[in-house]
């Protein structure tokens, strides 16, 4: 019999709360880990010069310490999880007073000892089901259950069938398949409670769940790929075209609908820190095309960082909240140019995130980039009697005979070693061919795979590249390659793919189908996602040849033999074809079978019409011959 069951529930609420509580507590713990013991090479907080020393001191600020669990999520799922924590310890308090899932037996239903005799069981039973009749317990269902398991029980002991089928099977019914019982808490079935617990139904049902179902349905339909809000792509579509420029695009960041609730302008002293900002650098920018205030704070913040200007205190979070999301947002730009077609577009998106990763501008030297550089020692390297104007050029030259560094101690120094060590010295080639051929010829229709390899001259067999040397750009970036194959002058995009292996020897291969026969003429961009000079660019030919002029594909006697044989399917289709003849084959002998009476009676038929025939004309000649008779008497 079925029974509202509190040990029942108890278990029941252990095994679902455990589902909650292990991974909670996983998480929570592994967060305090990472607080305080992780390693900074995991968070990024490395220090390979000085100058990155401030950098990796506010990561580890930031994502280490105390201060890494004083975040709103992260206290809200500890006071959920302590709250659940402890309903769970009562619970198993609970259990461990009484731990036994309720089972029938009629001695603890009746309340009395197990052996008892039959006066007591019959006393028991009187005044049990007095007590729980359902007359004096009108609509109480909990009393109405109690009755029936009181008599249930009282039947068991008296009736020597219920008691064998007890004694044997624990079951007075018999042997039973399954024996269960409901694990919820008998309160539910308390009239008293009636309301409250449809009330808590109620709101769990038409009110909790489906909020919950909204909340999650209507924060994930506003993400696409990467993350990248859905709004967002389509600003990008609207503001992105072929004739963009690098100038532009800090506006087009700042109006990514990531930024619009964070860049609204939130009370007067906002206003007037953007106004200050824009008077600042009004004239290294250029016109604006939006004038809603979230583009113009946007556009402005981001100028201050490409141009290296402090920013007012009241904005430096919203500016590291827009340098955050930049590097997936300037990818989905670059995603949409690739739906696009436009290349110039996307060459010019990579850049733009190389000038926000390393806080320079358009018409700033590449020497900026170098640890404790400033424009007073740029100026100072262009003295120079040789023409210095990369980083490259920079690093070729002798340690004696480098400029600029006059004023700069020996930490200084070193850090520009270091610098220069880390810098990217790459050689890119390229090589075209047609997998699984025989001949360097490309034909029409061909498979073409261009294989680039990129090979980093500044490191050492079996050493890895690093994050990109940002002293300004506030998190963690991995050096990565963008590799583009197009047509510059056409504005064609073939293949543009952003490559993140840190070996020493870097391979990706582009695979396109040929096109029609012709001299084509490629341009192959290899460019950084970090670091601004490095980028390369490379001219592929190839010739496509008319596929007519392949030789003729002689196929081997063996294979030839090979294809006549029928195939597993073919056989299959002869069997049931056979076997479908041999069904009509029968049904013609059967229908052979059915006619030859029919050819029996017409014959018989035939018979006897001619033998009626021939009786008719037996008559006919004897009438003849009596007519003849009579007239010669005549």
């Amino acid at each position: 019999m079925l029974q509202y069951d509190d040990n029942g529930f108890y278990f029941f609420a252990l095994s679902t709360l455990s589902f909650y509580l292990v991974p909670s507590w996983y998480s929570i713990l592994q967060k305090v880990f990472n607080a305080f013991w992780v390693n900074d090479e995991k968070i990024g907080a490395v220090a390979r010069t000085s100058a990155e020393q401030k950098k990796a001191d506010q990561l580890k600020k930031s994502q280490k310490g105390m201060s890494v669990l004083h975040s709103q999520g992260f206290l809200i799922n500890v006071g959920i999880t302590l709250a659940l924590s402890m309903l769970f310890v009562w619970l198993l308090f609970m259990v461990s007073q009484d731990g036994e899932v309720n089972s029938f037996d009629p001695f603890s239903i009746l309340e009395i000892d197990h052996g008892s005799d039959s006066k007591s069981i019959k006393k028991a039973y009187r005044n049990l089901s007095l007590k729980y009749h359902p007359d004096k317990n009108p609509g109480n269902r909990a009393a109405e259950a109690k009755f029936m398991m009181v008599s249930k029980a009282y039947e068991t002991l008296t009736d020597e069938t219920a008691k064998e089928n007890y004694e044997k099977y624990g079951n007075p019914d018999g042997k039973q398949s399954l024996e269960v019982s409901i694990g919820l808490p008998s309160f539910l079935l308390d009239t008293n409670n009636r309301n409250l617990v449809l009330m808590v139904y109620l709101v769990i049902m038409v009110g909790v769940i489906p909020f919950c179902v909204w909340t999650y349905y209507s924060d994930s339909s506003k993400y696409g790929e990467k993350d990248v809000m859905y709004d967002t792509y389509s600003w990008f579509h609207h503001t992105l075209n072929e004739h963009t420029v690098v100038r532009a695009l800090p506006e087009v960041l700042a109006g990514s609908a990531e930024f619009r609730k964070r860049n609204i302008p939130r009370d007067a002293d906002d206003k007037k820190a953007v106004s200050a900002a824009v008077t600042n650098v009004k004239s290294l920018m250029p016109k604006p095309k939006y004038n809603h205030p979230v583009c113009v704070k946007g556009n402005v913040l981001m100028h201050s960082h490409l141009l290296r200007q402090d920013v007012a205190k009241v904005h430096e979070e919203d500016l590291k909240y827009m340098l955050r999301y930049s590097t997936a947002l300037i990818d989905a730009m670059i995603s949409v140019c690739k739906h696009q077609d436009s290349i110039q577009t996307a060459a010019n998106c990579i850049e733009f995130g190389q000038y926000v990763t390393q806080a320079m501008w358009t018409k700033d030297s590449p020497l900026l980039q170098l640890p404790h550089f400033t424009p007073a020692e740029v100026a100072h390297v262009d003295k120079g009697k040789v023409k210095i104007g990369t980083v490259q050029e920079y690093r070729a030259q002798a340690e004696d005979q480098r400029k600029g560094m006059a004023t700069f101690s020996d930490l200084q120094k070193k850090d520009i070693a270091n610098y220069l060590h880390i810098f990217p010295d790459i050689t890119v080639e390229s090589k075209v061919f047609v997998d699984d051929d025989e001949d360097d010829n490309v034909y029409e229709g061909d498979l073409v795979t261009i294989m680039v390899t990129i090979t980093r001259n500044n490191l050492a067999d079996g050493e890895k590249a690093g994050l990109v040397h940002a002293p300004r750009f506030p998190f963690p970036k991995k050096e990565a390659w963008w590799i583009i194959l197009g047509q510059l002058k056409e504005g064609k995009i073939i293949s543009i793919d952003k490559v993140g292996n840190s070996n020493k020897k870097v391979q990706h291969a582009i695979k396109f189908l040929a096109p029609p026969q012709g001299t084509y003429e490629f341009d192959l961009l290899i460019k950084s996602n970090g670091y601004v000079g490095v980028d390369q660019k490379l001219k592929v030919d190839m010739t496509t040849l008319d596929n007519s002029a392949l030789p003729e594909y002689k196929v081997h006697p063996d294979d030839a033999e090979l294809d006549d044989e029928p195939t597993l399917f073919e056989e299959m289709l002869n069997a049931h074809i056979e076997q479908d003849s041999d069904d009509d084959d029968s049904d013609e002998e059967d229908s052979d079978d059915e006619d030859q009476p029919q050819t029996e009676a017409a014959k018989k038929k035939e018979q006897l019409r001619k033998a009626r025939q021939a009786d008719k004309d037996d008559d006919d000649d004897d009438s003849d011959d009596e007519a003849e008779e009579v007239y010669a008497d005549k």
